[in-house]
């Protein structure tokens, strides 16, 4: 592990559990039951004991994002993943904590932080372009990518695959950031649907590629 790899994971690391601090130093002002789980709309729908409020989501974020950064670094291809696909992955992680933060805490004192899914599927959007903008980058792998068995058997499936992907999610992304500024039509399930899409559709791509050039 080089000495960047260790700064940028430790500095990642402790901006997802800074939430943390932040519960321990408004302790006192925490109701017992602390809103955790909200809907569509930012209505709570859920709560918890006031110590897993400060604790659990974050403790959570921090353990997947470890398992994130350690697992990535233990692929034998990490090289082919490229220092801003790993950045960005080191990255979601605390972004997640910190919303989630701001969503549980501001609920707390009244700070209507969720009042609806579009901001979170703002984010969706913005995610999926910048995923789809490195797709095309990131070489044959074993952690990061459109993982199936015919790219990972071959890296011109793999190549061609997420060259299509790339494009694929940069759309999807922009469609979904579309729909979160109009007011017209649900955005939530929508977004749901292209996510299901860009997501299944390079895995069909890929096996169609086996067929018409591997098989």
């Amino acid at each position: 592990m080089t000495k960047k790899n260790k700064k940028i994971i430790l500095i990642t690391s402790m901006i997802t559990i800074l939430p943390i601090l932040a519960g321990l130093i408004l302790w006192n002002k925490l109701p017992e039951q602390v809103a955790t789980h909200f809907d569509a709309n930012g209505i709570p729908n859920g709560y918890s004991s006031r110590a897993f409020a400060v604790f659990g989501p974050y403790l959570i974020c921090l353990f997947a994002h470890l398992f994130c950064a350690f697992g990535t670094l233990a692929d034998p291809k990490k090289q082919a993943i490229g220092q801003k696909m790993y950045a960005l992955i080191l990255w979601i992680c605390p972004a997640v904590s910190l919303f989630c933060a701001a969503a549980i805490y501001g609920n707390t004192f009244g700070v209507k932080f969720m009042k609806s899914s579009r901001f979170v599927i703002i984010l969706l959007g913005l995610l999926f372009l910048l995923v789809g903008n490195y797709l095309p980058k990131c070489r044959q792998n074993y952690t990061v990518g459109i993982k199936v068995p015919w790219t990972l058997a071959s890296e011109a499936n793999w190549d061609a695959t997420h060259r299509m992907a790339g494009k694929l999610w940069v759309a999807g992304g922009v469609l979904i950031l579309l729909l979160a500024i109009q007011p017209w039509i649900p955005a939530f399930p929508i977004s749901m649907v292209l996510i299901l899409a860009v997501t299944f559709i390079p895995m069909i791509y890929s096996f169609v590629y086996y067929l018409r050039n591997e098989k």
